[in-house]
């Protein structure tokens, strides 16, 4: 159901936030984002002088390069269009996330690395949706490698140890909670609740 009609009002600002997952021939997943701020009225920037409705304030990407288990392998952010032009200058920052895994406290850790003057606002909150898509595009491939008898990261999927580790998307959501209809069904093993 979409949103209910909106009152008589006057189109100002446009934020696009996409975000792509694709496998890599190397086994190494690619997840990337794109973030543009637009306005529909002309304005004067001191760094880029006039801009122009429909010309990005901000327009900027990043990719991170992962692992099966979600581990930042690599980086790549780049600024096309800023307000500044001291912008681009923090890019390198975000080679500092490599080596951390996406999972609970990423969003913490990103903050407590790239927060505040370490980084760029618009950046590190891109890297939110940017965990969302990586989940979303790592998770069923490798669940349905699983299912079909494939083996992720050299464990076996009858090793004992595979079948007691907890899901990645256990207790990451209302829905996916060790107590909900959705774990009972789909990790019975992992189900807390009381039936």
């Amino acid at each position: 159901m979409p949103l209910s009609p909106p009152a008589p009002r006057e189109h100002i600002h446009t934020r696009r936030v996409t975000c792509q997952g694709f496998r890599r021939t190397d086994g190494l997943w690619d997840i990337e984002g794109h973030i543009t701020d637009v306005k529909t009225y002309p304005f004067e920037n001191d760094f880029r002088g006039p801009i122009e409705p429909g010309d990005p304030i901000h327009d900027m990407w990043i990719r991170l390069t992962l692992d099966d288990r979600f581990e930042v392998r690599a980086v790549e952010a780049v600024t096309d269009k800023s307000p500044y032009a001291v912008c681009p200058a923090i890019t390198p920052n975000f080679q500092r996330l490599i080596g951390l895994r996406i999972r609970s406290g990423w969003t913490q850790k990103v903050k407590e690395l790239l927060g505040g003057v370490e980084g760029c606002t618009h950046l590190v909150e891109l890297l939110g949706p940017v965990a969302t898509t990586a989940f979303q595009t790592i998770f069923p491939v490798l669940a349905r490698e699983r299912a079909r008898g494939g083996s992720v990261d050299g464990d076996s999927p009858s090793a004992p140890a595979a079948r007691k580790r907890p899901p990645l998307l256990l207790d990451t959501c209302h829905a996916f909670r060790s107590d909900g209809e959705v774990t009972r069904k789909q990790w019975p093993e992992h189900y807390t609740g009381n039936d």
